[in-house]
Order: C-alpha cells, then structure tokens, then sequence
C-alpha cells in the first residue's frame, strides 16, 4: 500500500518537482560494468588469493637484495652442494654449525651438521653491499649470520646460496613474460583489429602471414638464435632479444581472436552510425572497436603470461635462453638435468616450486579475469 501510495503521489506531484526527482529514482538499481566486473571477480576466492600472492612475489623481486642472505654471485667451494640450513630455536632461533669432510676414497664432500654451538640469527643485520632501488647503496639485510652461510633452500654445484638466487631469478623470469605479452599484446590487438576492419586483400596478406609465423616450429627457431648470438652477450641485451622474440612468436593467435571479434562488431549500429557521421576509419578502430574487445584482450593476455614465463624456464633449462651468469629459474634448474646429482642433492629442485606456483598464480588469475569481464553472462 505504500509503495502505491507513493507512485500516486508522484504522480500528482508537479512537472518541476518530478523533473528534480527523476535523477534521483532513475539511479535506483543501475550499476556499471566496472562495478559489475570488480564484484564478480571478488566472488572468485582463488583469483583473489592468486592475485595477492603474485603482489607478494613481485614485491619480493623489487626487494630482492634486501631479502637476499648471501651475494647470490658468490661462489664458495667449501659449501658445494650444502643442504639447507637446520634451523634451531636452542638459545633463539639460529642455524646449526655445518662443516665439510672429505671422504678420502671416493673424494667426494659431504656435510656434518652440528646443532650444540647454534650460529644465532641476526634481523636486518650486515651482510653484501649493494643498492636499494639502484640508488641507496646499504649493506642490511632481513636475516644474516654473523658467520657461515644462511642457506635456506641449500647451495648449488659452485656453492651459491640458491634462496638469493630463486629471489634474484624473479627478476627475470617473471617480468620476461609480462614484457614480452604486452609487446604480444599490442602487436596482436593492432594488426588483428585492422586486419577484421579492413578486410578484402589486406585481410588475407595479413592472415597468410599469420599462418606462415605459426607454422615455425619454435625450438628450433630457439636453437638457431641461440647459434647466431655472439657469445660475449651481454645479459641485459639476451634478456631483451630474448624478450623480443617471444613476442614476435606470441602475437598470433591473440590477433586471430580479436579479428574474429572486430568482425562480430563491424556491422554493429554504433558502427554504422559512426560511418554515416562521417568519423575516419581510425577513429572508429580506436574508440568503438578496440575499447568492445579490450575485455577479450585483458583476459587472453592475462592467460599468456603463465605461457611466456615457462617458455623461458625451459629453454633456459635446455642452455639456449638465459645463460650463466645470468640469473633466472631456467638457469637455476640446470643442476637438476642430471639424475644422479638430483638423486644425492635433491634440494636444487627447490627452484621449479617458484615456477609452479607463479604459473599457477597466473593461470588462476586469468581465470578470474576471464570470468569477470564478462559480467553479464
């Protein structure tokens, strides 16, 4: 009865006070699509949780000195292939004593751990120089010893510290994807926009190129640039040739997708209606166009990203990526080719845990995106 009465009442109400009214009542109920993908991606627990750890882990990269124990660089002889460090909580939390023995007959090492003299840990103590940011040159860190090594996730085959080097690795394998996906992901939206715009002879040029790239078996295109490059690279210009190549090799099918897209929307209303105001065929690409598939293109290039960065693991697992002294978690993994030292030391493993969980942080991710940018299915 009040919900009558109330329209009644408005109906009797004067054209001016209704006018005023109208905005207020004709917002009742309408929520944006932004709103609308942000509330459906909430709804999905895991990409949440997935998103958070991936802020961690790039928060972790950008800190990577500062958590750092040991010069991720450092090679030490005396701790070739040491397990990890036992933690103890005897008179506060610190590390056992290891010493290294020489067994005289097989001249192999081994390590004897002792707890009774606890090396004590030291929170934002000293340790290696370096520079906060590229600016700030300090030398703390979040946990040192005052003597020994720190080594969580245990040492390599030249003794470096493999939890500095997984945390310095981030750096690499986890913004070499991101990049090459976006250069993907322009290069993709651009020619697949105007190649389902255009259409006629330009569409066919641009499809049979297509084609021709996706046709490249990709590891042998690895193992030939792998050949051509001079062996004194530098590790910045692998990283973006290594970059640039993956993008060249990716942006196929995000193009073929959009043009699939962009053709759904060429003969829209809005499009025809743009033709008829006389708008150039550039202006309708970049403002009815691209915007109508951007949701498609965030959610492709999201699920790209897991893609890219196991690319670069595996081939610079395989020794035609990132090569030492470069840092990544492919180059961190060559340890682990050889099943009797995986065998004996099965710690140098640790490293392919860091690639599973980001690229399952990725893909979960994306999935959450996929759905959310499309809120009204």
């Amino acid at each position: 009865m009040s919900q009558l009465a109330e329209l009644e009442t408005t109906d009797l109400m004067p054209d001016d006070d209704r006018a005023a009214l109208a905005p207020e009542q004709s917002g009742i109920g309408e929520v944006s699509q932004t709103r609308l993908m942000i509330r459906r991606f909430r709804k999905s627990k895991l990409a949440v949780i997935s998103g958070i750890i991936l802020i961690i882990m790039y928060l972790g990269a950008v800190f990577a000195p500062f958590l750092s124990p040991n010069d991720p660089a450092q090679v030490d002889a005396n701790y070739k292939f040491s397990k990890p460090s036992h933690l103890t909580l005897n008179g506060g939390p610190g590390i056992c004593q290891v010493k290294q023995v020489i067994d005289p007959v097989t001249i192999s090492s081994h390590y004897v751990t002792d707890c009774n003299n606890a090396i004590p840990l030291r929170f934002f103590g000293r340790g290696f120089e370096y520079k906060l940011f590229g600016l700030i040159p300090t030398d703390r860190h979040l946990v040192t010893v005052d003597k020994g090594k720190l080594l969580l996730f245990g040492a390599d085959s030249q003794g470096r510290d493999i939890a500095s080097r997984m945390v310095y690795g981030s750096r690499v394998s986890m913004t070499i994807g991101v990049l090459g996906v976006i250069i993907a992901t322009i290069l993709g939206s651009v020619i697949g926009t105007v190649s389902g715009y255009v259409r006629g002879p330009t569409d066919t040029v641009i499809q049979r190129v297509i084609e021709i790239i996706m046709s490249i078996p990709q590891l042998p295109l690895w193992a030939t640039m792998a050949a051509v490059m001079p062996p004194n690279m530098s590790v910045t210009g692998r990283y973006f040739l290594m970059t640039i190549i993956l993008s060249l090799v990716t942006w196929t099918g995000l193009a073929r997708q959009v043009r699939g897209k962009v053709m759904s929307y060429a003969n829209a209303d809005y499009v025809n209606a743009a033709k008829s105001a006389g708008s150039s065929g550039s202006r309708i690409v970049l403002t009815h166009l691209v915007p109508n598939a951007a949701s498609h293109i965030v959610a492709v290039s999201m699920l790209a990203v897991p893609t890219a960065i196991l690319a670069e693991t595996a081939l610079s697992f395989l020794g035609i990526g990132m090569l030492d002294p470069a840092i990544s978690w492919g180059v961190l993994l060559q340890d682990a080719s050889k099943i009797d030292v995986l065998q004996q030391y099965p710690w140098v493993l640790i490293p392919a845990l860091a690639v599973i969980l980001c690229v399952t942080c990725f893909q979960l991710l994306g999935d959450g995106v996929r759905d959310a940018v499309d809120p009204y299915s």
